[in-house]
């Protein structure tokens, strides 16, 4: 443990690690995906696609050490048990920063298949990370205003195929489908400027979740429904890599799916959407009153 050293050190000797275990292993991913290219029938997928899963959960271990080398961090989680390696998932969780990602990912790493995240496109140009998410078969969405959709709706339509292919591809293996329902990091702008009527939530958005339970449904075995609180507040990543983070409070909770929403058209019929959005509002107004709970209990009496 190497908390004892000044947080620049902490983040230096942090940041070299996360760059040398990125290299390392998108180097090997890299290889095996170009051999999927190059084999592009579902009897190579069914084969390639679960060792590609194994380097990114071996990606996902070494940060995992390098996060406990250098960070005193107290993880407080709740709810990991009766899951299975091999089942089929929809993961949800609150968002408030990049943090998040590492945190599921170290939460549920050899628990749950690997978690499969829906990315806005711009990020298919991250260096290295952008071709590693694309060999994984992570689906880049393209995220309209409003505005747009109002004046070409036919643009609905292309993130309904884009979620239809990559759920294609996720059938044939054990995965996790990961969402982060309000569409962006909760900031209290964001959070004024929603008029949001939830106290640590911004509105979710039903769609992309409705599309995946819609053509992936009936392989989900459950909702994995993930509460991430940071009683210190929520940290920036270089907050986090200086090891900054006192604490990081999870709780899990796995939920039935109905299985109308499997056969329902979201897009297409009102009463279908309304449901799903119901369904979605019990759930943020359980989270919303948790997060309440966990920042209140780790508050100093």
């Amino acid at each position: 443990m190497l908390s004892f050293l000044p947080p620049l050190l902490r983040a230096l000797i942090a940041s070299t690690a996360l760059l040398v275990n990125t290299l390392f292993w998108c180097a090997l991913l890299f290889l095996f995906a170009l051999l999927r290219l190059l084999l592009p029938f579902n009897a190579a997928r069914r084969v390639l696609d679960p060792v590609l899963n194994w380097i990114a959960n071996r990606w996902v271990t070494c940060n995992t050490w390098w996060m406990n080398l250098t960070q005193p961090t107290v993880w407080d989680v709740q709810g990991l048990e009766q899951f299975s390696y091999r089942g089929w998932y929809m993961v949800n969780c609150n968002h408030q920063s990049w943090v998040d990602i590492f945190v599921l990912q170290r939460v549920f790493n050899g628990r749950i298949p690997l978690l499969k995240f829906f990315l806005k496109q711009q990020l298919i140009w991250v260096p290295v990370m952008g071709l590693a998410w694309w060999a994984l078969d992570f689906p880049f969405m393209r995220r309209h205003s409003d505005q747009v959709l109002r004046r070409h709706p036919e643009k609905r339509l292309e993130d309904l195929e884009t979620t239809r292919r990559a759920c294609a591809k996720f059938a044939l293996v054990p995965t996790s489908v990961m969402n982060f329902v309000e569409g962006t990091r909760f900031t209290p702008a964001k959070h004024a400027a929603q008029n949001s009527p939830y106290r640590h939530l911004l509105k979710p958005k039903a769609g992309g979740l409705a599309l995946a339970l819609h053509a992936l449904g009936h392989r989900f075995d459950s909702l994995i429904d993930v509460t991430i609180v940071y009683p210190g507040g929520a940290p920036t990543f270089w907050q986090f890599l200086r090891g900054d983070v006192s604490q990081v409070v999870v709780r899990i909770d796995r939920l039935p799916i109905p299985a109308e929403f499997s056969a329902g058209d979201y897009s297409g019929d009102p009463a279908v959407r309304k449901q799903v959005q119901r369904w979605l509002h019990e759930q943020w107004q359980r989270k919303d009153a948790l997060i309440g709970q966990l920042l209140g209990a780790s508050r100093p009496a």
